[in-house]
């Protein structure tokens, strides 16, 4: 699956691979510019046993009511078509209709629930059904270059009380250490939480903090609080957000959608942030991709930033 506006990060041990949506949410895909090129999701359990739709087929194919929009037409596929073939018929029927920038997703209608439901995983067409082709809400995002005058870091929640918990903990701070000092370099504000710092300490020392914007303590999971928002509100020429820290499913992950939500770029740096659990980490990462953040290598992108600030001066 092609993964829109994604750059990952490796180093220091931690490793993302990006899985298909599939394994544990809805399926989507993002149609590509030619129709009969559509990104779509493939696996091999395409043609294993899944949930059958009710009717009756015939002569090897099988009807089939496709809605898209406010259009609804009957046609058939062959029995056992899966998620691909679907795709391929709405893209013939409806091709001219369908924005070529959005993500899709085929939902079935049930009979138990009397309404339309994401498509089963696995799913094979055996009997009459109804189908329909919904574009995602969230429209994809074209993430643009960073830019230092533009842009703002989050560092969330790297405590001292997380050292023994945090899975790859030295790395991440290491990797937080090198963005802290870019910043400083290059003057990107830098706003800074602590969760409960009366339990859990304070920022551990290893980040020098010197400079940073703001320091602010916090009982929430997002960082999008009024102490940042009226940080945020003080730049007002920002448009892009470096999120780093911990933990990726938790905080990092509830930071990023607030952050979304408010019309801003998130960039999470891969490398610098981790949970507890490999797990969770990887989980949280792939919502991100789904919602439009990109993933940093921030050995990369500190190198273009500090040869260009270098350069321009």
């Amino acid at each position: 699956m092609e993964c829109i506006g994604l750059t990952l990060g490796y180093s220091s041990g931690l490793q993302y691979s990006p899985i298909c949506s599939t394994d544990r949410f809805s399926r989507f895909c993002t149609v590509a510019p030619s129709l009969n090129d559509p990104r779509v999701c493939t696996h091999s359990h395409d043609t294993a046993p899944g949930i059958m739709a009710d009717g009756h087929s015939h002569n090897n194919h099988v009807p089939v009511l496709l809605s898209f929009s406010a259009f609804s037409r009957p046609s058939s596929v062959p029995v056992g078509s899966g998620y691909e073939v679907l795709i391929q018929k709405f893209l013939s029927i409806y091709g001219r209709q369908i924005d070529l920038h959005r993500k899709f997703m085929i939902q079935l209608y049930s009979d138990e629930w009397a309404q339309y439901i994401d498509l089963p995983k696995g799913f094979l067409i055996s009997e009459k059904c109804k189908l329909r082709f919904v574009p995602l809400e969230t429209d994809v995002t074209v993430l643009g270059n960073l830019i230092p005058a533009t842009t703002v870091f989050f560092c969330c929640d790297m405590q001292e009380r997380f050292r023994p918990a945090i899975k790859y903990f030295g790395d991440i701070i290491s990797v937080g250490q090198r963005l802290l000092q870019g910043a400083r370099i290059l003057g990107i504000p830098v706003i800074v939480s602590e969760q409960y710092p009366k339990g859990l300490g304070s920022t551990v020392q290893e980040m020098d903090l010197t400079g940073a914007r703001l320091v602010f303590p916090k009982t929430k999971f997002s960082m999008v609080l009024p102490e940042a928002e009226a940080a945020l509100a003080d730049l007002p020429g920002v448009r892009s957000v470096v999120l780093f820290g911990v933990e990726t499913h938790v905080c990092i992950q509830q930071t990023a959608l607030d952050l979304l939500a408010r019309g801003f770029e998130v960039h999470m740096v891969a490398d610098s942030t981790s949970s507890r659990s490999m797990m969770d980490r990887m989980f949280a990462l792939e919502v991100s991709i789904i919602f439009s953040c990109i993933y940093l290598n921030v050995y990369f992108h500190l190198f273009i930033f500090i040869f260009f600030y270098i350069f321009i001066n």
